[in-house]
């Protein structure tokens, strides 16, 4: 079988992001900031040929791939397997606000538990098993479209610690000693279903000076 390249990307900054607010499926657009760098994005893979551009359906990722979709004269496929980890009870609020309301959940999250399951706020939670499994299964089910082509995918945080554990085989309750960074430009492979890493967290588009030559 074909193998499919994917090029994974974390949307742009939004307001929640920048103060620590916990997103999950609550749909949060861009803030300026983040629009600045979904542009630096497009700009930075400008040159590059893709056969296919997709997209959580939440509209912070969408609007990143918007841009960059924009610059290559193609559409955005929304996929809602790309979505954030649903964190129920907990979305909308900040971290401290979660510990001090949901301390024995908040402790369960933190020490990595992965069957355990928030508090079900307008909509129920997904454990990271859960969360995992959906994630690995959406980016092999696109590659399987799309054999032997070259795909952007533009998903969220979660998403992207979901396809870096898949293909370096790390264990789901270890800590996320990795960073995960907005508008960053992640490789992958997928061959027979099964991911590889070839490039982790490219930034260099999202230097200051760059930022600035957008306004």
């Amino acid at each position: 079988m074909p193998t499919t390249q994917i090029v994974l990307i974390r949307h742009g900054e939004t307001a929640w992001n920048a103060e620590r607010r916990l997103q999950g499926h609550i749909d949060i657009a861009l803030n300026g900031e983040g629009l600045r760098q979904a542009a630096a994005l497009a700009g930075a893979l400008a040159a590059e040929h893709f056969d296919a551009i997709y997209a959580s359906d939440l509209q912070r990722a969408h609007q990143t791939a918007e841009a960059l979709a924009r610059r290559q004269g193609m559409l955005v496929h929304a996929d809602s397997g790309l979505r954030e980890r649903c964190y129920g009870g907990f979305e909308g609020l900040l971290y401290a606000e979660i510990e001090l309301r949901f301390p024995r959940e908040f402790a369960a999250w933190q020490a990595r538990d992965i069957d355990s399951v928030m508090p079900a706020g307008v909509r129920e939670a997904e454990s990271f098993r859960q969360f995992y499994r959906r994630c690995v299964d959406a980016i092999a089910g696109i590659a399987e479209r799309y054999p032997g082509r070259k795909l952007a995918l533009v998903a969220h945080g979660g998403v992207l610690e979901c396809a870096y554990r898949s293909a370096l085989g790390l264990s789901l309750e270890t800590p996320r000693d990795f960073p995960v960074m907005n508008a960053s430009i992640n490789r992958f492979s997928v061959h027979g279903g099964v991911l590889s890493l070839h490039s982790w967290g490219e930034v260099a588009h999202l230097k200051t000076g760059v930022l600035d030559e957008l306004g």
